[in-house]
């Protein structure tokens, strides 16, 4: 805390729930310092300043914290939201495309953690939020590469909420359903992935939920306020999940239900073949 503000630095700021968050957290009076690629040099906006930041290069990392710790000093909470996706089967998926998600996604949190802890241990405590994903509790067909990165990050998490705890530094996890938000920059096909491909039909299906579920999502506003408002507590819960009561119902049927009795509702939602395929 800095000139009596509460201080959050936030990374993948520019777009999606990143992007709502940030806004949120200015709005309920919170100094924040954003990060993003997209952002190519410093600037100022109210009590927002948006500086360059590349979750898979540790030089910007550096930088980033540098700058952002004589703006603010130490923050009180790490927003970490920057993420990406490739859509595309388990068998075409490349391994650098993998890799890409898995270097963005999981070891981008890593990374600015490894660099921001210091300092939080140094101030006497501090608040890290990791968006993970319903996607992180459970998979969907064609979503491989980045449902591995949330199952990663919830693995990550259980551990480092319980080594900072004596720093009284807390550890929660979003878990976010479908929101209305998202960049289709950073959700391209796998490069293999095409017409002739023998998964093209079921991929095809598959797409489409996605892309109407996310359409039809929840409001990224209401989340970036939800956040703000568990933030302001002074004990944040170790998991929020933040989706519709479906998704909610779909993760205890999960929970609940047989491996092969969840795979068959999960095909059966996602995968709607055409009756001459």
């Amino acid at each position: 805390m800095k000139n009596g503000l509460k201080t959050a630095w936030v990374t993948g700021a520019s777009s999606g729930l990143g992007l709502h968050t940030m806004k949120a957290l200015a709005e309920d009076g919170w100094q924040v310092v954003a990060g993003a690629r997209s952002f190519e040099k410093e600037t100022r906006e109210k009590e927002i300043t948006r500086l360059p930041l590349d979750v898979t290069d540790e030089a910007s990392i550096s930088s980033f914290c540098a700058r952002a710790a004589e703006i603010t000093g130490a923050p009180d909470a790490l927003v970490q939201c920057a993420g990406m996706l490739v859509l595309g089967s388990c068998e075409e998926t490349g391994t650098e495309e993998f890799r890409k998600v898995m270097d963005t996604n999981y070891l981008g949190m890593v990374r600015v953690n490894r660099a921001v802890l210091p300092r939080m241990r140094e101030n006497g405590g501090g608040k890290i939020v990791l968006f993970s994903s319903i996607n992180g509790l459970m998979g969907i067909p064609f979503q491989s590469a980045y449902t591995a990165s949330k199952h990663a990050i919830e693995g990550y998490a259980e551990c480092l909420q319980m080594e900072v705890k004596p720093f009284g530094i807390q550890v929660m996890l979003v878990e976010p359903g479908d929101h209305r938000s998202g960049n289709d920059k950073y959700r391209p096909h796998a490069k293999a992935m095409s017409g002739a491909s023998p998964y093209a039909a079921e991929y095809e299906s598959t797409i489409g939920i996605i892309h109407r579920d996310e359409s039809g999502g929840s409001d990224p506003d209401i989340l970036g306020r939800k956040i703000a408002r568990t933030l302001d507590k002074e004990r944040i819960p170790f998991r929020k999940r933040i989706a519709s009561p479906d998704q909610h119902l779909a993760v205890y049927i999960h929970r609940l239900l047989p491996a092969g009795v969840n795979a068959a509702i999960l095909r059966s939602y996602y995968i709607k073949r055409k009756k001459n395929a």
